[in-house]
């Protein structure tokens, strides 16, 4: 497909390469929340709504620089908080987009919502915009576990947000957090099942992870917080598979599970390594081979745009032999596996010349499996699937 010049920021122009395939996915980051939970190292600024005048006018101008028009087949608003703008500012921010983009027929719209922020008016503004799909970030029903979390609902909410969803939006997933403190595998189960009980259409179901930065590492570090045990989580994380297997929801990549037509289009774009515009502050995009990331400060984001410069804090073109093995890293993530001839298609080389010996040794201790045309992690295989992701992007 022959496109146009692709202009994401100020400077030289340079042309599209026809090679690539031309982008129809977009992410726009909203850093604001009312409170940045202990778990939490995304992009965010807690309590300090007197910037959001301000973010909307640097994300105008970023998004303004596109040089001509796009039509999305996926659209992702994450954050942060999408859901804690006001309706006048959701409303900006969707003509921002419009100014570039265009939607297909069937385009994905989803955005993130906390289960607090959503009313019946809420949900008729996101319906009025396009939206029809809603992930909804529950992490838990029961109400210790939502305070350990610092979460700012409680189950009854859910249920509440999950009704009026319903009303005007058929596309629900859920996001749930497992292996937290003092968590056992009942309290867990209990989750679970009350998740089910809602009928979401599609669920992501998450090992809780101690980022470096964030206030629960400090605490795990002080033995205020306690990692759960690893044979727990692995238990946890078998039983997630099998329960939701009953319920018709297909696992089809390691955290996320689904009914048979409702898999999250906009994630798949970034596990097949498709290109996707990014816009917002830590917000990550991939255009014409060449993967940049914007400043997560949104201080320094809206300055350097205020400044006339692109507010991008990293900026690379992989060689092929690099792009080859991310791409293979990430795409394993799913539980179909990689295509070797579609694979080769896209990389120019075999998934066995990429992963070198590691090939055998994966096969040997039962993480991964090969057919003749396809090479997958095994359900062992994706318990570790970071490391593997490790070991094959440093070969």
């Amino acid at each position: 497909m022959t496109v146009a010049a692709i202009q994401v920021g100020p400077g030289p122009k340079r042309g599209f390469d026809p090679q690539q395939v031309a982008p129809v996915s977009l992410y726009v980051h909203v850093p604001f929340c009312r409170h940045r939970c202990g778990y939490c190292n995304f992009s965010l600024v807690a309590g300090r709504d007197y910037l959001v005048e301000r973010y909307l006018k640097a994300l105008e101008t970023e998004i303004g620089w596109l040089e001509q028009s796009w039509t999305l087949d996926t659209l992702f608003l994450g954050g942060g908080t999408p859901s804690h703008l006001q309706e006048k500012d959701f409303l900006r921010l969707f003509s921002a987009i419009k100014s570039r983009f265009s939607f297909s027929a069937d385009a994905e719209i989803t955005v993130e919502c906390n289960p607090s922020d959503v009313s019946a008016e809420k949900v008729a503004l996101f319906a009025s915009c396009g939206i029809n799909r809603v992930s909804l970030g529950v992490q838990s029903f029961d109400g210790g576990k939502l305070q350990r979390l610092e979460r700012d609902h409680d189950a009854r909410q859910v249920a509440i947000a999950v009704d009026q969803i319903r009303q005007r939006i058929d596309n629900l997933s859920m996001d749930l957090i497992f292996a937290t403190p003092e968590e056992s595998m009942e309290l867990w189960q209990h989750d679970l099942e009350a998740a089910l009980k809602l009928s979401p259409d599609h669920l992501s179901a998450y090992e809780l992870t101690y980022e470096k930065g964030t206030q629960f590492w400090s605490r795990m570090n002080r033995s205020e917080l306690m990692r759960a045990d690893e044979d727990l989580c692995a238990s946890m994380y078998e039983w997630t598979i099998k329960r939701l297997a009953t319920a018709r929801m297909q696992q089809y990549e390691v955290s996320s599970f689904a009914l048979a037509d409702r898999r999250c289009r906009h994630n798949l774009q970034y596990w097949n390594r498709q290109p996707w515009f990014a816009f917002g502050p830590g917000a990550a995009r991939f255009v014409d081979g060449i993967r940049q990331t914007n400043h997560g400060s949104t201080m320094q984001y809206m300055k350097r745009i205020e400044d006339g410069q692109m507010p991008v804090a990293d900026s690379c073109q992989l060689s092929a032999e690099d792009a080859a093995a991310e791409g293979l890293a990430i795409a394993l993530r799913q539980t179909n596996g990689v295509s070797k001839i579609e694979f080769e298609k896209q990389y120019g080389c075999s998934i066995a010349s990429v992963l070198g010996p590691i090939r055998e040794t994966l096969i040997e201790h039962f993480l991964a499996k090969e057919s003749a045309d396809q090479f997958r992690l095994t359900r062992q295989g994706l318990m570790v699937c970071d490391r593997i992701a490790v070991e094959i992007i440093g070969l």
